[in-house]
């Protein structure tokens, strides 16, 4: 037992040695790979071919843009406003006689011309009084001839020493008032042929008419001259021609004011109109009012024009553009509207300069003439805007360009 034990110790000494043999052996062998491929990361780094392989590679791609100097053109200078029609003249519609209102002779909304029956009032009453101012009339045209036939008479007797020269007097009398009553009567007929016309309410001038507010075979009541309450019937608005109001600030009142006192003409009250969604001034006015006296408030002035409406398109309260003259023409830079980039309350414009960076400017934009935007300030003739491809590239960075072009479509003016 004592030798096997030993043996067994002897064994795993010899054993042990072994293991430790082993794990030198694969500790080298693992040295040996990791500094092999160190060595040939190095080779395929710093070799020939493989730098050569490197420079050979294309360069990345330019970002592409089509840019073009701005587009100069003598223009005018003008400022555009904010400005709402309304009418030249509007009515209310009310009966200057009272009675049952018996017909309405058109449809809301309609356009009524002058002259045009809209309501009557129901006139028999009022044929009544004329009839009975009629007879009147009549009565005292009557008395009227016999107090002429008396006073002749009495004439001659005074010529024959038959009558006397009281009896005279009496029949002068008597045919004065005979006259009287006639021409009261002649009065009361102009009365009662008066209340008679107005039963039949007509359009004063051409409109549009509002909706009716009272409905046949109601009672309405009337007034000459407005001293009791009356009925409204219905409003009435002109349209042709129309007026455009609108509101101009101290500071584009007196740049009008100093262009208007250098420029005599009737062109210079000349305005253009743009309304709904064409943004094109099709319309033309004229300035024809300036109030005498400037907002404290707001610090503005109140301004009109006169604007043609033929086709009776404009309606009062409606909204549209206008833009007024305010200098004669001059040079004028202009660029594509969507090369004009917002930034906040500013605008910029970007810009490639002779080395082909990108370089933005801020500018001072103007209306839109002949669908292009104009460039008051910060913009030089000879400067190539962007005007297609990349608009939105980073300052300083380098883009490929290709000449483009600026084209005025002076039907869009």
């Amino acid at each position: 037992m004592a030798t096997e034990t030993e043996l067994t110790s002897g064994e795993r000494k010899e054993s042990n040695g072994q293991r430790t043999k082993g794990r030198a052996s694969a500790k080298l062998w693992v040295t040996a790979a990791i500094a092999g491929m160190v060595i040939l990361g190095a080779w395929l780094k710093y070799s020939p071919s493989a730098s050569g392989s490197s420079a050979g590679a294309p360069p990345a791609a330019l970002p592409q843009v089509v840019a073009s100097k701005p587009l100069v053109l003598d223009l005018d200078t003008r400022l555009g406003f904010l400005g709402q029609f309304s009418s030249v003249s509007q009515i209310e519609l009310r009966a200057q006689v009272g009675g049952t209102l018996t017909g309405i002779f058109f449809k809301d909304g309609d356009i009524a011309r002058k002259g045009d029956l809209l309501f009557t009032v129901d006139p028999r009453p009022y044929e009544i009084t004329l009839a009975e101012a009629t007879a009147q009339l009549d009565v005292a045209t009557a008395r009227l001839e016999l107090a002429d036939r008396q006073l002749d008479r009495a004439k001659d007797l005074e010529q024959s020493d038959a009558g006397t020269v009281e009896n005279v007097d009496q029949r002068t009398a008597d045919r004065r008032a005979a006259q009287a009553s006639v021409e009261d009567a002649k009065a009361r007929i102009r009365d009662a042929q008066f209340d008679l016309d107005h039963c039949r309410i007509a359009a004063p001038f051409t409109g549009r008419m509002g909706t009716h507010l009272v409905s046949v075979g109601n009672l309405i009541a009337g007034s000459r001259t407005a001293t009791s309450p009356t009925t409204l019937l219905a409003t009435l608005v002109s349209l042709d021609p129309i007026y455009l109001d609108f509101d101009i600030s101290e500071s584009d009142f007196l740049t009008y004011s100093k262009y208007r006192e250098r420029v005599k003409g009737a062109h210079v009250q000349r305005v253009e109109v743009a309304f709904g969604d064409d943004k094109r001034y099709t319309r033309k006015g004229v300035f024809d009012f300036l109030d005498n006296v400037l907002d404290r408030s707001s610090g503005t002035i109140r301004a009109r024009a006169t604007v043609p409406n033929s086709d009776l398109i404009l309606t009062p309260g409606q909204f549209a553009l206008v833009r007024v003259v305010v200098a004669p023409p001059s040079p004028t830079l202009l660029v594509p509207d969507t090369a004009v980039l917002p930034d906040q309350s500013q605008h910029t414009v970007v810009t490639v300069s002779a080395e082909g960076t990108v370089a933005p400017k801020q500018v001072e934009v103007g209306d839109i003439r002949g669908g292009l935007r104009v460039i008051r300030s910060g913009l030089a003739p000879s400067d190539r805007v962007i005007v297609g491809g990349v608009l939105h590239a980073t300052p300083g960075t380098k883009v490929a360009t290709q000449d483009g072009t600026i084209r005025y479509d002076g039907g869009r003016d």
